[in-house]
């Protein structure tokens, strides 16, 4: 299905074709670019919400700031389909989040228009104050950097950390705060209340629309003096209630807020700002879903909701004639209520992941033991072990790329002192189309080496459940992993009753004959698939479904080392430091000296497409488990050919 772009939209192929428009045109610019994205997300899947609350700032951006020499930088880049759109990449953003097509967040080596990779947020104050920083050592004071920042992405320290810096910088810097209470689900905390007292004052509002009128009145550019900057400057800080003094009091000049959906109101308002010098923050409120009434509606939803009919809004779902099996997310979410209703001690904390953790259920059941943190993974680990000192059992629900973003708090405030917090790491492994960002390829390594931590993984839905049952029992007094992979499990009646697995022991799925596959995880249904598939080259591999990454089953181990002469290990981590390597140092410690072939994740950056489609190119799917049981095996088929 071709879908064709406005007559304006059409014609632009970069910027500087939008910059030909005159600005009463920039109007049909935005419908237009809402439409496409609409019409190409509708069929395609995507990100939907977060771009279309930014469309006539994307535009507005672009039209007054001469990006690419300007660097535009997009905190979170799931909001930055229009920016692709008109950066040249409108004729291939079909392809947008497919296997070898373009990424769904900006990407240095995609465009010189995305002028820093952003998948995780709140990096784009600190990545567009280096650029402003090197601009001005290289005297390039003509230059301009942007940063645009969701509100929820101001919760992370990493934000304020930036700002703290941005204000004694002395750079040419412009934060765009583009405020819609939202991130994938709505925004929490203090930050949260302290922008709605700046929206809703009516007070400051009047003095917010006095000085504006004021400003829209002064001359800019050439005539612009140094004593009109300063009365400006100063109206600005009195415009600024008690309540709206954060950013002031960071050195950072503060202007709004302002409708981010009129555009002309923001081309006017950029035009002005970029004739002001050094740091400065502009609030801009947006509306999530902005031109599409029921992403407007229920913002959550539509944040990434999948294939639909944008007429009806009907989302398209698979159907099955039998049942299927849950996400494992989902087993997390109504396990974690079963296991809390048993154990008083039982808290969930997330890190603005209520939806995609599943943590939601716990949170609407048990309001008081359920929590989302906003995106501030660091705190996350911290106040998780806060509560672990005071006997507490706290399972801190954290996506596996972002867990990285936490690794000091996991080391010096879990690790060291022993606090027996549950880390339940999802997205574990190969997570598909968000691609590189998002892949959780580098857990088992990072946290096996760990000193005092329990590294796990369920192979099916129960044994997820029964990890969990085994990690907030009082005799479990260490720091637990539990990894668990983005999707559907295997198992369609999932909810078995809680059975406690003794840590660091494995299960023999299937004794078998001359080769053994040591499986951790998920991928371990991959290889009961292939071995299905190699009865027919007459080869009976074993089967060990291992469990544990650390600590390991040191008497399974032995058992399969010494019955099987090879010996293949497959996961859905990187094969550098990963459950594979445990093997190897485990053989290497006690003599073993058998034949070794691991199946993981190679040691290369990934990108995005389907998992299916990566778990085939990475090499540890079932074809390529069953293939690498061949060629271990070749002499044995040899001969089975030549008795046949």
């Amino acid at each position: 299905m071709e879908i064709i772009p406005g007559p304006l939209l059409k014609t632009i192929d970069s910027p500087a074709d939008l910059k030909k428009l005159p600005r009463e045109k920039l109007h049909q610019v935005c419908d237009e670019l809402r439409q496409y994205i609409i019409d190409v997300v509708s069929v395609h899947g995507g990100h939907f919400g977060a771009s279309l609350g930014v469309v006539e700032l994307t535009t507005a951006l672009h039209y007054v700031y001469n990006t690419p020499y300007d660097q535009l930088v997009w905190d979170v880049g799931h909001q930055a389909y229009g920016h692709k759109i008109l950066t040249g990449r409108r004729d291939n953003f079909a392809t947008n989040r497919k296997y070898h097509g373009l990424s769904g967040f900006p990407k240095r080596s995609e465009s010189e228009y995305d002028s820093f990779g952003v998948g995780h947020s709140s990096t784009s104050i600190s990545a567009a104050l280096g650029m402003a920083m090197a601009a001005k050592y290289k005297g390039e004071l003509d230059r301009k950097m942007i940063a645009v920042i969701g509100d929820g992405a101001m919760t992370a320290g990493l934000a304020f950390e930036g700002m703290n810096h941005a204000g004694v910088a002395d750079t040419d810097l412009l934060i765009v705060l583009n405020d819609n209470c939202m991130g994938i689900d709505p925004n929490v905390g203090a930050l949260k209340e302290y922008l709605t007292d700046i929206t809703t004052s009516p007070t400051y509002n009047k003095v917010k629309d006095d000085v504006w009128k004021l400003l829209g009145k002064l001359p800019v550019g050439k005539n612009f003096s140094r004593a009109m900057g300063h009365k400006l400057s100063e109206g600005l800080k009195g415009m600024v209630s008690s309540s709206a003094n954060l950013f002031e009091a960071l050195k950072l000049r503060y202007f709004g807020p302002i409708d981010g959906h009129n555009v002309a109101k923001l081309v006017d308002t950029l035009k002005d700002l970029r004739e002001i010098p050094g740091p400065k923050l502009l609030h801009v409120l947006t509306v999530k879903g902005k031109g599409y009434a029921l992403a407007e509606k229920d913002q959550t939803k539509w944040h990434a909701p999948g294939l639909f009919d944008k007429m009806t809004g009907e989302i398209h779902k698979k159907k099955f004639e039998t049942p299927q099996p849950p996400k494992y997310q989902d087993v997390f979410g109504h396990t974690i209520i079963e296991l809390a209703e048993q154990n008083k001690k039982i808290f969930g904390i997330t890190p603005a992941m209520p939806s995609g953790s599943s943590l939601k259920y716990m949170m609407e059941k048990m309001p008081d033991r359920a929590f989302d943190v906003g995106i501030a993974e660091q705190h996350a680990v911290t106040v998780s072990a806060g509560m672990a000192t005071q006997g507490m059992k706290v399972f801190c629900n954290i996506y596996s790329s972002f867990m990285q973003r936490a690794y000091d708090q996991v080391v010096h405030d879990v690790a060291i002192q022993k606090l027996p917090v549950i880390f339940c790491l999802d997205r574990a492994g190969l997570v598909g189309d968000d691609g590189p960002t998002h892949h959780g390829a580098y857990d088992i390594p990072y946290m096996r080496c760990v000193p005092n931590m329990i590294v796990s993984a369920p192979m099916n839905e129960s044994q997820l459940r029964n990890l969990m049952y085994t990690a907030q029992l009082d005799s479990t007094v260490l720091p637990f992993v539990i990894r668990y992979p983005r999707g559907e499990g295997v198992m369609p009646d999932w909810k078995t009753p809680f059975e406690e697995i003794k840590i660091g022991t494995g299960r023999k799925l299937r004794d078998g004959k001359d080769i053994a596959i040591l499986s951790f995880g998920h991928p371990g249904n991959f290889a009961a698939a292939a071995i299905r598939e190699l009865k027919n080259d007459g080869l009976n591999p074993a089967h060990y479904d291992m469990r544990f990454a650390k600590p390991l089953d040191e008497e399974l181990l032995h058992e399969a080392l010494k019955n099987y002469d090879k010996i293949i290990t497959v996961e859905d981590g990187t094969v550098e430091g990963g459950f594979g390597s445990a093997i190897l140092e485990f053989m290497a410690q006690h003599g073993h000296k058998n034949e070794v072939r691991i199946l993981g994740i190679p040691d290369t950056i990934v990108e995005h497409g389907t998992p299916k489609e990566l778990h085939h190119e990475c090499g540890y799917d079932a074809t390529a488990i069953a293939d690498a049981v061949r060629k271990m095996m070749k002499d044995k088929i040899s001969v089975n050919s030549l008795l046949q």
